[in-house]
This record gives C-alpha cells, structure tokens and sequence, in this order.
C-alpha cells in the first residue's frame, strides 16, 4: 500500500514539472499563424509534435524560432518545408519566449487541419519520497519503473497521435474519391443523354431528308 503510494506521489511530482498544449487549428490559404511559449529557465526540455489531418496534400511548412543573441533577432531552431507531421525534442538553452509557426503558403485554395502539441519540462528529475527503513537501492528500483511506464505511456500516445492521423487522412481520401466518382457519374450521363439527343436528331435529319427527295 506504502509502495503504491509512494508511485502515485512521484507520478504526480513528474506530471506537475510539464506543461503541455495541444490544439488543433485551421489554417486558410497563404495563412501563416504563430503559437508561443515562455521558458523560465535555461535547459528545459521542449517537445513538438504536429501532423497535417485534412487538407491539399497534407503537407505544410513550419518554423520554431527561439531566443537570438542580439535584441529583436529570433534565431531558427527547426524549420521544414511541405511536411506533413514532426516529432522533435530539444533543448531551451536560453530563457524567453519560444514561437511554432506553421506557414499554409504552399496552398493556394485548400485549408489545412492541423494538430499539434507543445509541451515544456523545466524541472529536474523529481526525488521520490523517502519511507523509513526503505534502502536507496529500492527507492531507485522503484524509480526507474515509474520512469519506464512514463516512457512507454508517451509511446502509446504518439502512437495513437500517429494512428489518428491516419485515419483522417484516409477518411479524407475517401471522402475526395467519393467527390471524384459522383463527378464522373453526372459527367457521363450527361454524356449519354448527349448521345441519346444526337442519335434522335441525327434519325430525325434521315426521314426529313428521304422524304424530301421523295417528293
């Protein structure tokens, strides 16, 4: 019961050193939008996850600006062209604000979905509470374990992330092929009702004509 205590206690401490934002935003065409974040201090931990869900050919540039030496200057961290998802972490060396912007440039009629999430750990690795009579050596046991199911945790999450985007991207192609066929069918009735139009006017000109030279 101690044990699961002490678990749940550093799960907590861990959780309460992160903070996270995940949004999904719509981007219009030649839209460029920024988000921003604040590091407090230098040698945080920044992760950044986005994909393209709908939109064009799923793709669009970003950009992660950070702090620059000079006042007023941002300097490059990250940046890509016609992407469709990213995975990345890095390391705040400098304290300020940090900015993700995404860049729909690239599309000129179709508007783009995109999720992402931003999350900062500025904290060092919490300490586990300590219980009289337990050895470091099973406190550090218990540690790691908890450390591994975090890990593993954040695996299923990309993996879900990752999964999601798949179906929206396949829903979204089924979606333009149902677009596409219903197209194609109304196109070729009409051309068969063309057809049909020609071929009476076409018979018409036939009998008007031989009845025409029979007189």
């Amino acid at each position: 019961m101690l044990a699961a205590i002490a678990i749940l206690s550093l799960i907590g401490a861990l959780l309460s050193f992160t903070s996270a934002t995940a949004l999904t935003y719509k981007l219009a065409p030649n839209e460029k939008e920024c988000f921003y974040t604040y590091v407090t201090k230098p040698g945080a931990k920044i992760a950044f996850y986005f994909a393209v869900q709908s939109g064009g050919s799923f793709d669009v540039d970003y950009a992660v600006y950070g702090p620059g030496k000079e006042v007023g200057k941002d300097k490059i961290i990250l940046d890509g062209e016609k992407e469709r998802q990213g995975d990345y972490v890095f390391t705040a060396n400098d304290a300020g604000e940090y900015r993700f912007c995404f860049d729909n440039s690239v599309s000129t009629f179709s508007d783009k979905v995109v999720d992402f999430e931003i999350a900062v750990e500025d904290e060092p690795r919490a300490s586990l509470p300590q219980k009289s009579g337990a050895s470091p050596e099973q406190l550090s046991g218990v540690e790691e374990t908890v450390l591994r199911l975090s890990g593993q945790i954040s695996t299923l999450t990309r993996q879900q992330k990752y999964f999601r985007t798949r179906e929206n991207r396949n829903f979204s192609t089924v979606r333009s092929t149902e677009k596409r066929i219903f197209n194609f069918s109304l196109m070729e009735s009409g051309l068969m009702v063309g057809m049909a139009c020609l071929q009476v006017f076409v018979v018409r000109m036939f009998f008007t004509g031989g009845r025409k030279g029979y007189v």
